[in-house]
C-alpha cells in the first residue's frame, strides 16, 4: 500500500532544484471577446526537477537509492523547498506572531498550521502538514506558549493541539512561527541515467511533485 515516508529528500541536492508553484486555470473566452477564468484547484500544487542539484556520481547515486527505496511515484517523502520553507519572510527569524492559526472559542483545542500569502486582495493560506519537528513556536494573544507544557504538535499532520488547562480563551488569537517541508513524490517510475552524458554535462531529470498526505 502507499504510504508516506517521514524522511527528508537529500538536501544538498533539494536546494539546486529549480521548480516551483503551479495552478490549474480554466480560461473560456466568450462570443463577447471576455474572459471566463476558473480554477480546477483550491490550492496550488509544485513542482520541481531535481536534476539541477545533482553534482557529482555520489550524489546520483544517493538519489537512485532514495528513488527505489520510495518505489518510485509509490510512497511521498519530504522535500526542502530552497524558496520557501518558513514562517517568515527570507532572511527573517521565526517567531511566534508569524501566521494567523485561528480564534480561540474557549473550547477549541486543535488548529492547523498555515501561511498566509498576500493579503490586499484576494490571500491565500496554505495549509501546512509537515512542520519540521522542534522549530514551530506558537503564541495566544502574543504571548508565546512552551511546546509540551502548554501545546503538543504533530509533525506528521502540522496540527497543535493545546492542553488541558491551557485551551485558548474565546476571542483570543493563536498565531505560530516554523518551518516546513512539503509532503511530494517521484513524478517518474523510470530514471534515466545517461553516464557518459552526466560526465559530459549533462544532467538528469528527476521530477518531483507535490501531494496531498
Amino acid at each position: 500500500m502507499p504510504a508516506f515516508h517521514e524522511t527528508l529528500f537529500p538536501l544538498d541536492i533539494a536546494l539546486g532544484a529549480a521548480g516551483g508553484p503551479e495552478r490549474a486555470t480554466e480560461i473560456v473566452t466568450t462570443l463577447t471577446g471576455r474572459e471566463e477564468r476558473n480554477t480546477r484547484l483550491a490550492h496550488s500544487r509544485r513542482r520541481w526537477d531535481a536534476g539541477y542539484g545533482v553534482t557529482s556520481l555520489a550524489q546520483l547515486s544517493t538519489v537512485v537509492a532514495f528513488f527505489e527505496e520510495r518505489r518510485g511515484r509509490l510512497h511521498g517523502f519530504r522535500w526542502r523547498d530552497r524558496l520557501d520553507h518558513a514562517s517568515c519572510p527570507p532572511g527573517a527569524a521565526v517567531t511566534p506572531l508569524d501566521q494567523v492559526l485561528g480564534t480561540g472559542t474557549g473550547a477549541r483545542t486543535q488548529f492547523a498550521l498555515a501561511k498566509t500569502y498576500g493579503g490586499a486582495h484576494a490571500p491565500y493560506q496554505r495549509p501546512i502538514a509537515k512542520p519540521v519537528a522542534g522549530s514551530v513556536r506558537v503564541a495566544v494573544n502574543g504571548v508565546e506558549r512552551v511546546a509540551g507544557t502548554h501545546f503538543s504538535l504533530d509533525a506528521a499532520t502540522g496540527l497543535v493541539s493545546f492542553l488541558p488547562g491551557h485551551v485558548p480563551a474565546s476571542g483570543a488569537s493563536v498565531t505560530a512561527g516554523f518551518l516546513f517541508d512539503v509532503p511530494v513524490r517521484f513524478d517518474t517510475d523510470f530514471l534515466e541515467v545517461n553516464l557518459t552524458a552526466f560526465e559530459a554535462g549533462a544532467i538528469p531529470r528527476i521530477p518531483i511533485l507535490e501531494i496531498r498526505p
